[in-house]
C-alpha cells in the first residue's frame, strides 16, 4: 500500500497474521531476524523493533514521534482505506507529541493518580466479589465456566465504566465496539462502522454527562473543554479521542491480562503452588504474565524524524513508520535468558515493556495492575479447585494488535483436570 521500505536485506518484510493464530511463529522469527526487521501490517509496510533495548531507547528518543500526519510522507493515502487508520488518526495523547501530548497527558494524569488508583481498590474488591458471586452461579451444577467472559472482560468494563460515568445500558455496546478496533481481521469498510458506532456511543456519553456531570474523568474532561473553549485546554474532538483511548486502553489490555494470568497459571500449576506456598506473589505472577504474555503484541506505529542508523545495519529513514513489537521484547532471550519463553513467578529480571516506556508509559499501569492482582487472588482463593476444560485449546483473539483468548473456559471444581490442557492456538506445547 505504502512506499516499501529501504532495506541491506534480501530479507522479505514478515507479513504479520491478522488473525492472531501464527504469533508464537511470529514472535520467534522476529527475534531470529536481529533487531530491527521489515514487517506487513495489513498492507503498511513497517520495521519491527523486538530487541528489548534498542526497543527501550528508541520509545523515549525525540528522532522518533507518534504524529501521524506531520510525520508519515504516507499518512493521506493510507488512512483512509486502512483497516487500522483508527490507530494513527485520532487525536489523543498517544498520537501526538510533544506540547500536545503533555496537554493532554496532564489532563487525564489529573484524575489517575496514585492516591485516586489506591482509594479505588476497595470497589475494584466489591466488583470482584460481586462477579465471582455470578461465577459461581453459572457454575453450580458442574457445567463449564467461561473465565474471560464472566470475570477478565466483565471486570475491566464494570472499572472503565466506574471511571468515566459510563452508564449501564452503554456498557455492553462500548465493549463490543471496543473489542472490534482490536479486530484485524474486519475490512476497511467494517473498520470505518465500527468507529462510528463507537463514536457514536462516545457522542451520547458526552452528552448525558454534559447535562448530568458527575465525578468522574469524562466529566472533568467535559469542564476543561467547556470552561476554557476552543482555545484552551482540548478541543471537541480531542475530548472525544482522549474518551475512546482511556475506553480501549483501559479494556482491551486489562482484559487480556487477567485472561492470561490465569490461564498461565491454571497451565502451571506448579508456579501456582509457589504462589500459594509464599515463595511468590500475585504481583510476581501478574508481572511474569505481563512480560511472557504482553496484552498487546505490537502498537502502530511511531515515525522516524531523521534517518537512523540502527543495529544490524539498518537505516531507518525519515518519515518510515516504526512498530513496537511487545510482545517478542518480552519474550528476548537477550534480556531474560534461554528461558525467556517459560512461565516463572520467581523469575529475577521483572522488568518488561508491557505497558510502554519513555513519554508515553501508560497511564494506566497502576490501575491495570489493581484489577488484576484482585481478581487472580480472589479467583483462586474462592475456587482452589479451579482447572482448565479438560482438552481444551485455547484460541487467540481475531487480531495482530490483542493479545487475548476468545474464550476460558474452566470447570471450578477441577480437581486438576486442567492440567496438561490443550494449547492457545498460537504455540505448540500448549498453553503458555
Amino acid at each position: 500500500m505504502n512506499r516499501p521500505l529501504t532495506c541491506p536485506f534480501a530479507q522479505p518484510a514478515l507479513v504479520l497474521d491478522p488473525t492472531g493464530r501464527s504469533r508464537g511463529a511470529e514472535t520467534a522469527e522476529l527475534i531470529a531476524r536481529g533487531p530491527v526487521s521489515p514487517v506487513d501490517v495489513l498492507g503498511v509496510r513497517a520495521w519491527s523493533v523486538s530487541d528489548p533495548e534498542l526497543l527501550e531507547s528508541l520509545l523515549k528518543d525525540p528522532r522518533i514521534a507518534k504524529n501521524a500526519p506531520l510525520h508519515w510522507p504516507d499518512y493521506e493515502a493510507v488512512a483512509a482505506g486502512w483497516p487500522l487508520a483508527l490507530w494513527v488518526a485520532a487525536r489523543n495523547m498517544s498520537t501526538t507529541d510533544a506540547d500536545h501530548h503533555r496537554r493532554l497527558r496532564r489532563l487525564v494524569s489529573g484524575v489517575l493518580t496514585p492516591r485516586r488508583v489506591a482509594a479505588m481498590a476497595g470497589r475494584v474488591e466489591g466488583m470482584t466479589a460481586g462477579l465471582l458471586d455470578r461465577v459461581a452461579a453459572a457454575g453450580a451444577d458442574g457445567a463449564p465456566v467461561d473465565l474471560r467472559r464472566l470475570l477478565a472482560r466483565a471486570l475491566p468494563i464494570l472499572v472503565v465504566s466506574d471511571l468515566l460515568g459510563l452508564p449501564e445500558e452503554l456498557r455492553e455496546d462500548f465493549g463490543r465496539y471496543v473489542e472490534g478496533v482490536f479486530d484485524t481481521t474486519l475490512s476497511p469498510e467494517r473498520s470505518q462502522a465500527n468507529s462510528v458506532a463507537l463514536y457514536t456511543v462516545i457522542a451520547e456519553l458526552v452528552a448525558g454527562l454534559r447535562e448530568r456531570p458527575g465525578d468522574d474523568m469524562t466529566s472533568l474532561l467535559i469542564s476543561a473543554r467547556d470552561t476554557e473553549g476552543d482555545g484552551g485546554a482540548l478541543t471537541e474532538d480531542e475530548l472525544l479521542d482522549t474518551v475512546m483511548l482511556v475506553v480501549a486502553a483501559g479494556y482491551e489490555t486489562t482484559v487480556n491480562l487477567i485472561d492470561h494470568t490465569v490461564a498461565l497459571l491454571l497451565a502451571h500449576p506448579d508456579q501456582l503452588d509457589l504462589v500459594r506456598a509464599g515463595k511468590a506473589d500475585w504481583d510476581d505472577a501478574v508481572e511474569e504474565a505481563l512480560r511472557l504474555e504482553s496484552p498487546l503484541a505490537h502498537v502502530p506505529m511511531r515515525y522516524a524524524l531523521a534517518d537512523l542508523d540502527l543495529p544490524g545495519g539498518v537505516t531507518v529513514h525519515r518519515g518510515e513508520p516504526v512498530l513496537a513489537s511487545y510482545g517478542a521484547a518480552g519474550r528476548h532471550p537477550d534480556r531474560y535468558g534461554a528461558d525467556a519463553a517459560e512461565f516463572d513467578v520467581t523469575r529475577e529480571a521483572k522488568d518488561h515493556l508491557a505497558f510502554g516506556h519513555g513519554p508515553h508509559f501508560c497511564l494506566g499501569a497502576p490501575l491495570a495492575r489493581l484489577e488484576a492482582r484482585t481478581a487472580v487472588r480472589a479467583l483462586f482463593e474462592r475456587f482452589p479447585r479451579l482447572a482448565l476444560v479438560p482438552g481444551t485449546v485455547l484460541e487467540p483473539v481475531d487480531s495482530l494488535i490483542s493479545n487475548g483468548h476468545r474464550a476460558l473456559p474452566v470447570l471450578l471444581d477441577g480437581d486438576g483436570a486442567g492440567a496438561g490442557a490443550g494449547g492457545d492456538g498460537g504455540d505448540e506445547g500448549g498453553v503458555r
